[in-house]
């Protein structure tokens, strides 16, 4: 396969990743409605956790459609781990290590998101493996968005390149201060994980128009 198709098929990995992730999160959230499940205060994990009825650092936790939610906690481990393998297949060197183990690394993250539901009514080794893959998983995802800002063997605008440090690092930002309020816990969550989601879609918009705009100069030539 030529670089430029791993390219391309990397690209539309990444925006499958994202539109996959946001629909099964928006329909898991409107099923969930006793009581209403919070954008804001609800961690994204609430809507994986099987036991309806549960409390767990006092939020009631009722998420009807959990098995959507662990199948899309799943497949964004397995389609962005594909994607950056993909991905590094344009570049050079220990960068390109460096990009696969780190995208292995988030996609084993969230696969054990996936498998292990974020609630202690469940096994004590469940939840630490749940905690542990989601610490990984955003860690290694908004660290490849920094790099990405600085990879310039991937030949794409100035301004994406400072898009993508800035939108990794305030997803690190968003991280750490999950803690700062209950009430909020669930909107800086979200600031860490949409940081790298929202990077895969632009950079996979990015990808296919560079492709688009080659292809119709080759066939122009």
């Amino acid at each position: 396969m030529s670089r430029r198709i791993w390219g391309l098929v990397a690209a539309i990995v990444l925006i499958a990743n994202t539109v996959q992730w946001v629909v099964a999160e928006a329909v898991t959230a409107a099923a969930w409605t006793d009581p209403p499940y919070s954008y804001a205060a609800n961690y994204i994990s609430d809507l994986g956790v099987p036991d309806c009825g549960t409390e767990f650092q006092s939020r009631v936790i009722c998420s009807p459609l959990h098995s959507l939610m662990n199948g899309s906690f799943i497949a964004e481990g397995v389609l962005f781990a594909t994607a950056m393998v993909l991905l590094a297949g344009l570049l050079r060197g220990r960068t390109r290590k460096i990009v696969i183990a780190l995208g292995l690394l988030h996609g084993a993250g969230m696969v054990l998101v996936g498998l292990f539901h974020g609630s202690a009514d469940g096994p004590s080794a469940g939840l630490i493996l749940h905690v542990a893959g989601a610490g990984v998983g955003i860690l290694c995802a908004n660290t490849l968005a920094i790099m990405a800002g600085s990879l310039r063997q991937l030949a794409l605008p100035t301004a994406y390149r400072r898009f993508s440090v800035a939108v990794g690092v305030l997803g690190l930002i968003s991280e750490a201060l999950v803690s700062a309020s209950p009430g909020t816990a669930g909107a800086f969550e979200r600031g860490g994980v949409y940081s790298w989601l929202l990077w895969g879609l632009v950079t996979g918009v990015l990808v296919v128009r560079k492709s688009r705009r080659a292809a119709l100069m080759r066939a122009a030539a």
